[in-house]
């Protein structure tokens, strides 16, 4: 880290908080969203069936978002829906009946970048908050000031926005700020490609992202043929974002919301993730004088996570050390097995829906709300029917099988299959 960025991180404590942040987490299914908020999310950010950016997530009926709405407010939580493509003529014509819809379901606000669906959003659905989207990549104390005046509750700042930028912006504009805190980061500018459009007419900025910043290229200079080795496939393939050991400077820069990004990862992703992040807000609070980092947090994290981590802008900018070149190895060290539904206390037993493969003789950890409950070896599994099986195989079986220690429902089950290692 800088060493003057840090001096002034820690003299000029401008912004003083005395309310948590919010954890805001992905959820690109009902499923993920109970998880996020069973494992810690104050807030979820969901896609609709149209005007989000992720097409290709399972998104949100109006059914869905009303039942998990509720399961969240029953929590203390809230749900905001992603209706954050730049809208074409065509897109139009639904936009008012749609937000109508969403305020109906007892959604809390609406993540937008299209100054149309602000103001259609302002006449018929005044009661949904309005948070700018990072879509429009706002960088500056101006045009945060410019859009608080249009009538956005919250700025959702471009990922290009460090620190520094970040306390001038709160100095200046008295308005809610959200920020990326974590997950994957852009080759472009806060989202604004063209790539993907190009190579397969599957827009980018209506939901179509084909992530084409992470395929391997062949390269040429003239008839000359200079594609990398295959020890470097990559040209523009960024490191995902990681701050979970930063969290003293995330609270006092005065983020009001940290994002977690995410919507088409896995409940074992997300749950993970979120639960880190939530231990580390909570320590903090507890006593910021005396905040000590916990590396199993990061530890934690890392069993989920299948790219190499950073720190993205929130320092400096990021240089070639911050961008994968190499042969990505994707593959994350703990398998995740499956989901808890139901304990058998009177014969100690576990139905878990299986979404991996495990099998009898493997070593095998039960995760929770609260954190690593224990640890042990599969003895015989069983179907519903007490068949017993070689391996629970097929995705989203229901398999049983005896358990050293209570569980409940909501904990995941997972397997490691390689070592942890430190990737920031």
């Amino acid at each position: 880290m800088n060493q003057e960025v840090v001096k002034k991180m820690t003299s000029k404590q401008r912004y003083v908080r005395r309310d948590k942040p919010e954890i805001l987490a992905p959820a690109g299914s009902l499923e993920k969203l109970k998880f996020a908020v069973t494992y810690g999310a104050d807030a979820v950010y969901i896609g609709g069936q149209a005007y989000g950016l992720r097409s290709n997530a399972d998104n949100f009926s109006f059914e869905e978002m009303r039942e998990g709405s509720e399961f969240a407010a029953a929590r203390g939580a809230k749900v905001y829906v992603a209706t954050n493509i730049y809208a074409h003529n065509e897109d139009i014509d639904g936009i008012a009946a749609y937000l109508r819809s969403i305020a109906d379901a007892g959604v809390t606000g609406i993540i937008v970048a299209d100054p149309a669906i602000i103001e259609t959003c302002q006449h018929v659905a005044p009661e949904l908050e309005v948070h700018l989207s990072t879509q429009q990549s706002t960088t500056n104390w101006r045009s945060v000031q410019f859009w608080k005046e249009q009538g956005v509750h919250r700025v959702v700042l471009a990922r290009e926005v460090g620190f520094e930028e970040i306390r001038k912006i709160k100095d200046q504009v008295d308005i809610e700020i959200e920020q990326f805190v974590h997950g994957a980061m852009c080759s472009s500018y806060s989202g604004r490609c063209v790539l993907s459009n190009h190579f397969t007419d599957r827009d980018s900025n209506r939901g179509g992202c084909c992530q084409s910043c992470r395929w391997q290229y062949d390269l040429f200079l003239e008839e000359e043929s200079i594609t990398p080795t295959k020890d470097e496939p990559f040209m523009m393939s960024s490191k995902d974002l990681c701050m979970i050991e930063h969290i003293p400077d995330i609270i006092e820069a005065g983020i009001d919301s940290l994002k977690i990004e995410g919507r088409m990862r896995s409940i074992h992703y997300v749950a993970t993730v979120v639960h880190a992040y939530r231990q580390a807000v909570d320590r903090y609070f507890e006593n910021p004088a005396e905040y000590t980092f916990d590396s199993q947090w990061l530890v934690e994290i890392e069993k989920a996570a299948n790219r190499p981590l950073n720190t993205g802008f929130f320092f400096e900018a990021p240089d070639e050390e911050d961008h994968i070149f190499g042969p990505e190895d994707k593959r994350t060290p703990f398998d995740f097995c499956g989901v808890v539904k139901r304990y058998d206390v009177a014969r100690g037993m576990v139905n878990i829906q299986q979404r991996n493969h495990f099998k009898p003789g493997q070593m095998i950890e039960f995760f929770g709300p609260t954190g690593v409950k224990f640890r042990q070896i599969v003895e015989e599994i069983f179907d519903d029917e007490g068949t017993k099986l070689t391996a629970a195989r097929h995705p989203m079986q229901s398999v049983w099988f005896k358990v050293d220690q209570p569980v409940s429902e909501y904990d995941l089950v997972r397997r490691q299959i390689k070592q942890v290692l430190k990737t920031l």
